[in-house]
């Protein structure tokens, strides 16, 4: 039976105050204001929005950059002075708007609003010097700033609240950044990125998961018992080289001496490089008895303190299910291995990894030292599934007699499919 709805109802109006929100969520914040045409009752909807996405949207096109970042400061301004009700989220995404007296009115604002998660990324330039009110913002779960300049005052005492902290192209006192961190003593998550020559020490009790991506110095986990997921990136300068060249101390016990919830590591460029500073092939001091999955890029196989890098983490992951490694190593100095009776005299040979299943192999040369390394894996892997192969794209004559040799490995595991995949170019 068809019903007919009475004229005049206006349905969307009456709907609960958490719906229109969602509704509103949905829209450029610029659209967002223009529904206050819609009828009286819509006329100050947006103003009690607690989510505000701020980004280039909300200023009409216009080929003049400086009219752009007038009309955008006016329109935040403008939305912030009506804005009745708490602010929970407050995102600031643009290239137009730079260090301004108007950011940091708006920070002033929020402070007072009890935000809870902010981020700004403001334009390429001069970089955003954030005000002290910054840290009045005491509710803060999340923060993310990109291309800010932080100095925290001597009064400031932390985030208590603060959970997420991604910091991108920040510049901070090496000894401000280790007490911002230990001072949220709720924090989980921490991303880093783009820092240069810093030598950090971590202590956060709570940390989950850990990004960091910049030229390191020093990196020393010292109170991070709860971390599950890491990824590293290190990109090294000359000075840096010769830093790791002249340390003494093992890298790999204060790296990853204290993580033994640790789940998942993946480790970039230079990674290995970095772990083999002082490293050797000895038991650590803890199990990683979660770590399933390990992806190393960039592995040298012609640097026998890498691959000893390699075997003291697998070696002590006994439940360690996935595999994946990149190589960086040159096939024109295969005849030059050293060591190359590693394999046979000094290699562990009475371990097995029961629960490796997927083995993923990147960027293979050939070089002895790898083919020694994917035999070791094959012959003690009992319930292996799948041996991915892929050579480099600077293999090319020599990828027939590669596969001849890998087919030759006995194999642990009577399922264990070797897939050889040629690169793409």
């Amino acid at each position: 039976m068809h019903t007919e709805l009475p004229l005049g109802e206006d349905y969307i109006s009456d709907l609960p105050q958490s719906i229109i929100e969602i509704i509103l969520t949905r829209l450029p914040l610029l659209d967002v204001v223009r529904t206050s045409i819609l009828s009286s009752k819509w006329r100050y909807k947006w103003a009690t929005l607690t989510q505000l996405e701020f980004d280039d949207k909300c200023v009409l096109g216009t080929h003049d950059r400086s009219l752009a970042e007038t009309n955008l400061a006016k329109f935040v301004t403008r939305f912030l002075l009506l804005h009745d009700g708490p602010i929970h989220r407050f995102t600031l995404s643009t290239a137009y708007l730079q260090s301004s007296p108007d950011v940091d009115q708006w920070l002033l604002f929020l402070s007072r609003k009890d935000v809870k998660e902010l981020v700004l990324e403001l334009g390429e330039g001069e970089w955003f010097r954030a005000p002290s009110c910054l840290y009045l913002c005491k509710k803060l779960v999340r923060l993310e700033l990109v291309r800010c300049e932080l100095d925290p005052p001597l009064s400031f005492k932390g985030f208590l609240y603060l959970k997420h902290l991604n910091l991108q192209q920040v510049i901070i006192a090496p000894d401000a950044i280790e007490n911002l961190i230990s001072s949220c003593p709720l924090l989980e998550s921490l991303t880093l990125s783009y820092f240069d020559s810093l030598e950090l020490t971590i202590r956060a009790p709570n940390l989950k998961y850990l990004i960091l991506e910049g030229e390191f110095k020093d990196i020393c986990l010292e109170n991070t018992p709860m971390l599950v997921a890491l990824s590293v990136a290190m990109y090294m300068t000359d000075d840096i080289a010769e830093h790791f060249g002249q340390s003494s101390s093992c890298n790999f016990d204060k790296f990853l001496g204290a993580v033994p919830s640790l789940q998942r590591l993946i480790g970039h460029i230079y990674f290995t490089k970095y772990m083999s500073i002082g490293n050797t092939l000895t038991k650590t001091q803890i199990t990683y008895r979660q770590l399933k999955v390990i992806e190393l890029y960039q592995v040298s196989f012609e640097d026998m303190k890498e691959i000893m890098v390699v075997l003291r983490l697998i070696l002590n992951a006994p439940n360690l299910q996935e595999l994946q490694i990149s190589g960086s190593s040159n096939s024109s100095s295969a005849t030059e291995a050293s060591d190359l009776d590693f394999w046979e005299n000094e290699c562990p040979r009475d371990c097995t990894f029961e629960r490796l299943k997927i083995v993923k192999m990147t960027d293979m040369s050939g070089v002895p030292h790898e083919m020694g390394f994917i035999e070791f894996l094959l012959g003690n892997s009992p319930v292996l599934e799948i041996m991915s192969i892929t050579p480099s794209v600077y293999v090319t004559d020599g990828s027939i007699n590669l596969l001849i040799e890998l087919l030759k490995f006995k194999r642990a595991s009577a399922e264990a499919k070797i897939l050889f995949v040629p690169e793409q170019v």
